[in-house]
């Protein structure tokens, strides 16, 4: 097997950016949010230069995820950041304690998406009623500028332990 990509989204780190019109050598914090350096930044490398950084955007169980390309805007006007996912609805604890595990189960196999977990409360609490909706916050993040939508990945399966 070869990595594809592999980037953090908990992370600090030191970079160079323009902050006031200035070169600025800052530390920038990353908590729930990835890198998104468009293709002309010095720290992506010649393998990304064409298309900007992939930004990997994770979705829930049911819906799917995305991965993106990080832009020149966005590394100019949020030092080079991007959303790490869809973001959290619900609490896990408002999510298993609100949402049936076993129904969401069934409601995955259906729709072809093998589905293994220790207990149908741990699936609920990753159930995608427990998540924003990833297609809007991948449509807010592209008109923001931040990253652009390049590809949208559907689930086959879920491991849940």
């Amino acid at each position: 097997a070869r990595t594809l990509y592999d980037v953090a989204h908990n992370i600090a780190k030191a970079e160079n950016h323009v902050v006031h019109g200035k070169n600025c050598s800052c530390m920038v914090h990353r908590k729930g949010a990835t890198r998104a350096f468009g293709g002309d930044h010095p720290d992506i490398g010649p393998q990304f230069a064409a298309t900007g950084q992939p930004v990997i955007v994770p979705g829930d169980m049911g819906n799917g995820s995305w991965i993106m390309a990080g832009s020149t805007k966005g590394s100019n006007q949020a030092f080079g950041s991007s959303c790490h996912g869809a973001g959290r609805a619900l609490s896990r604890s408002q999510a298993k304690k609100t949402l049936d595990g076993k129904a969401l189960k069934r409601s995955l196999e259906q729709r072809g998406v093998r589905v293994h977990a220790s207990t149908p409360n741990v699936l609920a609490e990753e159930a995608p009623d427990a998540y924003k909706d990833v297609d809007e916050v991948i449509r807010l993040t592209a008109e923001a500028g931040l990253a652009r939508p390049v590809a949208r990945m559907n689930p086959l399966a879920v491991i849940k332990g």
